[in-house]
């Protein structure tokens, strides 16, 4: 390549590439649902690929717990590696990562291979879900913040429904290898995307005050306010992993639907969530956030309330429990956003650090909400709402230590 081309090539790129500009919108969309699209896109067509693999149906279910295990444990690196590195070369990297193990995962012959190559994939995607909020708290004010925030969780909100109809529409027609050549061709459209248009946004980089890189952790851990908003985030936002592992049970066993229709069921329920984060997204820059906070999460609580109580008395049925789940994934869906970005507002010199030790929080709290309810299979629906109503109160208790723990000055 000649010199006068490579000149043209960096003043071309130079305006995209200067800090201080906000990123594009569709980018940051873009960045935040490939690890949560390859997350759920896999899982329709499992049966295709333990067939094809030769294993049995519990050895294949690996690649999605163990994706989420590189999921929980990626966000704590990212976020102290932004910290220090930069957002641009951080989230680079991370996107880099989950093309090559994408593409090998699509060549896996064997379920060691696919395994290890999806735990990868999840290390690498989960970048994008640290780094697109780090990058959405950079560059806004906090009210602003918070209504970037609620619409990003609202137009993300939309994979956890659309990819498991796309992989079960791509297994079907080009088998279950098609779906990481899909996975492939979106990580390098939006690595491209983040090569040209996302301008650096952390405003300083290097190591923590205190001369540690993990000194960031320990400031956020000891202060109860970015604790209050983590565990109450987490809390009331992934405890609904409880329901979704329940609720194909609850519909087939006991409400006796037949199998076709849990997906119905299910994209009813998720409606809530961009519904709540849309509401949110127009009233955070309106409404004190800690106002709007306790009523977005208080709303949360009653359809847990509800939920626990139809599940209690016996009184189930595709109604009530649609309904009240509604009511649940509304109130999430709202208040989620404004825990994070209250959160990961605590500390200007730690954003990417607060962002992935919230992720990582998250997770962790969701995992551990499956696995109970996984512990109590003979009454799957009370066993999660009981989750989901315990979870919602105590999260409570820690937006409450949040809130009394701010500055009197804060909003």
């Amino acid at each position: 390549m000649s010199r006068h081309r490579v000149e043209y090539i960096r003043w071309l790129t130079a305006p995209l590439l200067r800090g201080g500009k906000r990123p594009p919108f569709w980018l940051l969309v873009a960045v935040t649902a490939s690890g949560t699209l390859a997350m759920h896109i896999l899982v329709p067509v499992l049966p295709l690929a333990a067939n094809d693999l030769g294993v049995s149906p519990g050895r294949i279910q690996l690649s999605i717990t163990l994706y989420l295990f590189g999921v929980a444990g990626g966000q704590l690196l990212y976020g102290l590696a932004s910290d220090k590195f930069g957002r641009r070369p951080t989230l680079l990297a991370a996107l880099i990562l989950y093309v090559v193990a994408g593409a090998v995962a699509g060549w896996a012959t064997s379920i060691a291979a696919l395994v290890g190559a999806r735990v990868a994939q999840g290390i690498g995607g989960c970048g994008g879900l640290v780094l697109g909020r780090a990058i959405v708290r950079d560059s806004a004010a906090p009210g602003e913040a918070a209504s970037r925030m609620a619409l990003l969780t609202m137009v993300q909100s939309l994979a956890p429904g659309i990819g498991p109809a796309i992989g079960g529409i791509l297994g079907a027609w080009f088998g279950w290898r098609s779906i990481f050549t899909l996975l492939v061709g979106l990580g390098i459209l939006t690595l491209g995307g983040v090569w040209l248009a996302l301008p650096e946004t952390a405003r300083s980089r290097g190591m923590s005050r205190d001369g540690r890189m993990f000194g960031s952790w320990l400031r956020l851990l000891r202060s109860p306010v970015f604790c209050g908003y983590m565990f109450g985030g987490a809390l009331t936002s992934t405890s609904f992993f409880a329901y979704l592992t329940a609720s194909p049970f609850i519909f087939t066993q006991l409400l006796h639907r037949p199998a076709a229709e849990v997906g119905v069921y299910y994209l009813a329920v998720m409606s809530g969530v961009p519904l709540g984060s849309f509401t949110a997204s127009r009233l955070a820059s309106r409404v004190r956030l800690t106002a709007l906070l306790r009523v977005t999460s208080g709303t949360a609580v009653l359809g847990a309330a509800l939920f626990f109580l139809v599940s209690a008395t016996g009184t189930l049925s595709v109604v009530s429990v649609v309904g009240t789940m509604i009511i649940f994934s509304s109130g999430v869906g709202a208040a989620a956003p404004l825990a994070i970005t209250s959160a990961i507002s605590t500390d200007p010199h730690a954003i990417g650090a607060a962002s992935g030790l919230y992720g990582f929080v998250q997770m962790a709290n969701g995992a551990l909400c499956t696995l109970v309810v996984g512990l109590c299979p003979a009454d799957p629906a009370l066993a999660a709402a009981s989750v989901l109503f315990a979870s919602l109160l105590l999260g409570q208790c820690f937006f409450l230590l949040a809130i009394r723990s701010r500055p009197r000055a804060g909003g």
